[in-house]
């Protein structure tokens, strides 16, 4: 038969926490020895260990030590109704959780972090929006912007959504286009006709003069966030080959040449 009070060394035996954790829980009440002997050594009785037992599932649960010690003090039923509200939150973070988790692979496998669905649930402003501050931020001041709010107030949330999903969706089929143009030189008629295809989208938001096309193309080469989205159309340096076309249709714009037939508007 063993003894009916535990040493400290078989509480550690029993349980697998330290010697350590339980002087820290007895110095902050959460768990008290039930004897101390002449010599200060602490004594468990069978009733301290259950009370142990549940702290440290509490603790596995995720609540803090203060809110376990508040916790212990209730009866079974009252710990029991906690717990359910508990689990509820438990699956929030799980989902949350699971989400990171997917953005997490996307990102890996190569998806750029402006299409990844972070920061939904959280304080800080989704990735989109972020982008969206920042270009009211740069370009907040031109007509060519303030044409484009206007527009956007006229639509519904819905018809935003599907006027960003079709600018993406055609955004990146004229950039995958450009970049499989790249063994020709940047000033060539064919990339510089994809060149004009990807003013006409982007224009399907906002007009875009010359002033604000060389804007973007030096933000592409520029901002690394940028390079790094354009650079996973192929395995070459594609943000500055794209800045280079930009810049010589730009020149072309300028220099009122229009080959091929092609009619620009400024």
């Amino acid at each position: 038969m063993k003894k009916p009070l535990l040493a400290v060394k078989d509480i550690v035996q029993i349980t697998g926490i330290t010697t350590r954790t339980l002087h820290y829980y007895d110095k902050i009440n959460l768990f008290k020895p039930t004897f101390f002997t002449e010599k200060g050594y602490r004594l468990y009785d069978r009733s301290s260990l259950e009370k142990l037992q549940t702290i440290l599932f509490l603790k596995e649960m995720d609540f803090s030590l203060k809110e376990i010690a508040d916790i212990v003090k209730l009866t079974k039923q009252e710990q029991k109704q906690i717990l359910r509200k508990h689990s509820q939150t438990l699956l929030s973070r799980k989902q949350k959780l699971e989400a990171i988790m997917s953005s997490l692979d996307e990102y890996v496998s190569g998806k750029d972090i402006y299409n990844l669905q972070i920061f939904n649930d959280s304080s800080v402003l989704p990735i989109q929006e972020q982008y969206a501050n920042e270009a009211r931020f740069i370009y907040g001041e031109t007509e060519e912007y303030k044409a484009f709010e206007g527009k956007l107030k006229e639509l519904t949330p819905d018809e935003q959504a599907k006027l960003f999903s079709e600018f993406q969706q055609h955004m990146e089929e004229v950039l995958g286009k450009i970049a499989s143009c790249m063994h020709l030189p940047p000033s060539s008629d064919d990339v510089q006709q994809l060149v004009a295809e990807w003013r006409r989208c982007l224009e399907l938001t906002m007009t875009c003069n010359v002033e604000l096309l060389a804007c973007i193309a030096h933000t592409y080469k520029s901002d690394l966030r940028f390079k790094n989205y354009m650079n996973q159309f192929t395995d070459k340096d594609f943000a500055d080959y794209l800045y280079s076309a930009i810049m010589h249709y730009i020149d072309r714009l300028s220099g009122d040449i229009d080959p091929a037939g092609w009619n620009y508007t400024l």
